[in-house]
């Protein structure tokens, strides 16, 4: 048996017209629209996700390449340093040692040591796919450059970052100075 509902309130529990009645009007408008700004903030976090994971990997890509030029730098023919066949570095002003050669680090031994780092070294370049030495050399005897290229992936697929699903090329350069 059912109680009677209260005086002055209408029941809105039963009858076809409280069914009609909620179906009416702006019902459910409010659900799609929670599920569109939804599936939008999820795309915005899948593209900040994914830059801020690009940036990280150029970041160690350049902690790279200033290993890297640091280890170049160090690729002194020390026996040809002490024996004096290296003039010191010149003050501003004033020409370099007499009948020595400047030339502390020569291109060769500049790719030599960058190879045998990245040799001895394989899991320094992390997650970086296809890692490529583009230029390793010391212009003045002195100064080493070294300028490395790299793919990086994007770390969430989704209709934001498929453009860039095959990778993004990144390229750094950096450069140390012997003694």
């Amino acid at each position: 048996m059912t109680r009677p509902a209260p005086a002055g309130r209408r029941w809105r529990g039963a009858g076809p017209r409280s069914a009609a009645r909620r179906l009416s009007g702006d019902d459910g408008q409010v659900t799609l629209l929670t599920i569109a700004f939804a599936t939008l903030a999820l795309l915005l976090v899948t593209a900040v996700v994914s830059a801020s994971q690009v940036h990280l990997e150029r970041k160690h890509l350049l902690a790279l390449a200033d290993a890297l030029a640091l280890e170049a730098a160090d690729a002194v023919d020390e026996a040809r340093l002490y024996d004096g066949g290296v003039a010191r570095p010149a003050e501003p002003g004033r020409p370099g040692g007499r009948g020595s050669d400047a030339t502390l680090v020569r291109p060769a031994d500049v790719r030599a040591a960058v190879d045998g780092y990245l040799a001895a070294h394989p899991s320094s370049v992390g997650r970086l796919e296809d890692v490529t030495v583009l230029e390793a050399t010391s212009d003045d005897g002195r100064t080493v450059r070294v300028r490395l290229g790299a793919r990086v992936r994007p770390a969430l697929a989704s209709v934001v970052t498929a453009p860039w699903s095959g990778g993004i090329t990144l390229e750094v350069e950096s450069s140390a100075r012997a003694w």
